[in-house]
């Protein structure tokens, strides 16, 4: 290998190393604590509301969006290659186990939260005939001296090694050839606070709203009088559920009670401030996880905020798994007979129904569709004549107007004025 290329490779793979799931160094996301203490993992952050309806929203939609693969014959038309077997394999089912969406979801979870998919390519006579997800947090993936990618894992007692011949490997933000950058990772002191500021709620609301109070005795305690009274309060009075219960001191003991309003702690806002850091780790407007406190700068309508998901979040992720399936999943005569693979956005205006009409009249209007081809989208048989495209005729250029016609029509105006 030439030497230039070799110090390349080395000094990806040390960037990347830091960024890798099992690396030695301790750089990868799970695992880790951040700054407010809270260890930070995937199961501990997904016990996070927003973090959990964020990459539920991402994941779910991007699913849901049907991801069809198209052929563009000679005459430069497209047309749906649902004899393609990779058609089947995308749209349908892309292995024994799992339909389209339940593979999608895994992998694009897989991406916000480690910032990579993996699956496992499963071919016959070169074609692809299957993908098998691999969990994020099993892979390990470095550079071999002859410049290609290998990837190694343990599952289900089984270990594989394999290379990117084999592995299907979407990368999350970053675009580094081993890896994506984790959000785990990356995101970890703010998934921290937030779990930390959860905590402090739940045992501040645990105890009553009461955290602490102060009994004041006349006299010096002994230690076994010290650890009894420690022991039986706690027994009796902490917990929501023994709030309010009275009290009985004897001896000139006295109660003082010291009480914490938790707007005054600023608890709640500050939980709300968690919501809003963590939407943005995600690029999901906090009006959609259910966040509705603050205006936001997307928008007056949620029509507006609702578009601009769809472009300043959704585009690229979609664009990223498109390009992905290209580059590793087709072949070198599949890209030479014009397949292409694309998700269909118009999968969004399904549950929209006024939204569905407004698009179909439109692309009727200028001829786009024709109205079999609607009919097809909404389930509905084709009818006579549907497969002609027709267009209105109000802006007519002036040199296709019917001169001698207009010259008629004013002579017969005038005949009547007279």
């Amino acid at each position: 290998m030439n030497p230039l290329r070799k110090m390349a490779v080395k000094a990806t793979s040390v960037i990347i190393r830091r960024l890798n799931p099992l690396d030695a160094d301790g750089w990868y996301s799970e695992g880790q604590r951040g700054d407010a203490g809270e260890l930070v993992t995937a199961e501990s952050v997904l016990g996070l509301s927003a973090v959990w309806a964020c990459v539920n929203l991402l994941s779910g939609t991007i699913a849901s969006l049907p991801l069809m693969v198209y052929r563009t014959r000679r005459d430069g038309a497209r047309e749906i290659a649902s004899d393609h077997p990779l058609y089947r394999v995308l749209h349908d089912s892309p292995n024994y186990d799992q339909t389209a969406v339940d593979f999608w979801e895994f992998g694009c979870a897989s991406i916000e939260l480690w910032g990579n998919s993996y699956a496992r390519i499963e071919r016959n006579g070169g074609r692809v005939t299957g993908l098998h997800p691999v969990t994020p947090s099993l892979m390990s993936v470095r550079r071999l001296s002859n410049g290609s990618i290998e990837y190694r894992w343990t599952e289900n007692g089984k270990s594989f090694v394999e290379t990117d011949r084999t592995v299907f490997h979407i990368r999350g933000f970053g675009g580094n050839p081993l890896g994506g950058m984790s959000t785990l990772h990356f995101g970890r002191n703010a998934f921290s606070l937030a779990r930390a500021i959860d905590r402090s709620a739940a045992g501040t609301f645990r105890n009553g709203l009461r955290p602490s109070g102060v009994l004041t005795f006349e006299k010096w305690l002994s230690k076994d009088q010290r650890d009894l009274a420690e022991k039986k309060l706690t027994e009796k009075f902490i917990s929501a559920m023994n709030s309010g219960k009275p009290l009985i001191l004897e001896g000139g003991t006295k109660w003082e009670q010291l009480t914490i309003n938790p707007d005054d702690a600023q608890m709640l806002q500050s939980r709300g401030f968690s919501v809003e850091e963590i939407c943005r780790f995600f690029g999901v407007p906090p009006f959609m996880v259910g966040h509705t406190e603050k205006s936001t700068s997307w928008g007056t309508g949620l029509e507006q905020q609702t578009l601009g998901f769809q472009k300043f979040t959704l585009r690229r992720r979609l664009k990223r798994i498109e390009q992905a399936i290209e580059k590793q999943l087709l072949t070198p005569d599949d890209r030479a007979r014009g397949i292409t693979v694309e998700f269909s956005l118009e999968g969004l205006l399904r549950g929209d129904s006024a939204g569905r009409a407004r698009f179909y009249q439109q692309m009727t209007a200028i001829g786009a569709m024709t109205i079999n081809e609607v009919r097809a989208l909404e389930n509905l048989p084709p009818v006579e004549g549907g497969d002609v495209p027709r267009t209105q005729m109000q802006n007519v250029p002036i040199t296709e107007v019917d001169r001698d016609q207009i010259r008629q029509l004013i002579a017969e105006e005038r005949d009547q004025q007279s």
